[in-house]
């Protein structure tokens, strides 16, 4: 072979090398949205169901405590994977890891806020704000390990 002929062949196999990278980061980033997708289902899915079975038990304040903790957990989970998912591909590495972290700081700083406006602004049991959050949260980790 000339060695004209290898430098082309080299660059065909770089080209061809960039696209399955591209095409798997691709991939990953779809699948992490679906299951990011899938988890705030669940959140939503499983706060409806129990502040609904909470509330027609007649216990409202607890009903609605268990929603606003279910919300504290949701909204954070929701803007954290807006940023997660604000880039892809190997060529901004730094861009994603400086999104994931700013996404985490972002998340932390809704949670304690929304805590604050839940305790100073409505009248509250705190078990059942607290149960709401925690059962949230969980089930959330839960649709991660029943999809993946």
């Amino acid at each position: 072979m000339k060695k004209i002929d290898k430098t082309v062949y080299f660059c065909r196999f770089l080209s061809a090398s960039k696209q399955q990278v591209l095409s798997v980061t691709m991939e990953i980033t779809e699948k992490g949205k679906k299951l990011a997708r899938t988890g705030a289902l669940y959140q939503c899915f499983i706060a409806l169901v129990i502040s609904v079975i909470i509330a027609l038990s007649g216990m409202e304040t607890w009903a609605i405590s268990f929603a606003i903790g279910a919300t504290i957990s949701i909204v954070p989970n929701s803007v954290f994977a807006l940023f997660a998912f604000r880039y892809s591909g190997a060529s901004k590495n730094r861009l994603v890891v400086k999104s994931f972290n700013q996404g985490a700081k972002v998340k932390l700083l809704i949670t304690v806020l929304l805590f604050v406006v839940a305790f100073v602004q409505f009248d509250i049991e705190p078990i059942a704000l607290f149960a709401g959050f925690v059962i949230t949260a969980a089930s959330y980790w839960l649709a991660f390990f029943r999809a993946g």
